[in-house]
């Protein structure tokens, strides 16, 4: 439950190897051992946070939109969390992912 995203709301992520081995690029807290999925409101700021985030450069990387239903749910299978992020890495919101009844 978000008090910022509608469940049937478009929402930004990054995607790593688009078209072939595709997975979310999360990100790790190591000190708190939190893993999250970055989260944005829109195209333009996923793709300025893009350059914040830890990643292997021998990749390729996407921004792509998913509903955030359908994300909040894969993250819960995973056991990540979604922070809801703006372009400068600034969290606005974490949100504990749970997997649909």
């Amino acid at each position: 439950m978000s008090r910022l995203i509608k469940d049937d709301q478009w929402v930004w992520v990054v995607i790593q190897d688009p078209g072939g081995n595709e997975k979310f690029l999360g990100q790790n807290d190591e000190e708190k051992g939190i893993s999250f999925i970055p989260t944005f409101l829109d195209k333009e700021e996923a793709e300025q946070g893009l350059t914040l985030m830890a990643r292997d450069a021998s990749r390729k990387y996407e921004v792509q939109a998913i509903l955030f239903e359908d994300l909040s749910e894969r993250a819960a299978e995973n056991g990540l969390m979604l922070f809801v992020v703006n372009r400068k890495g600034e969290v606005l919101e974490k949100i504990e992912a749970h997997q649909q009844a």
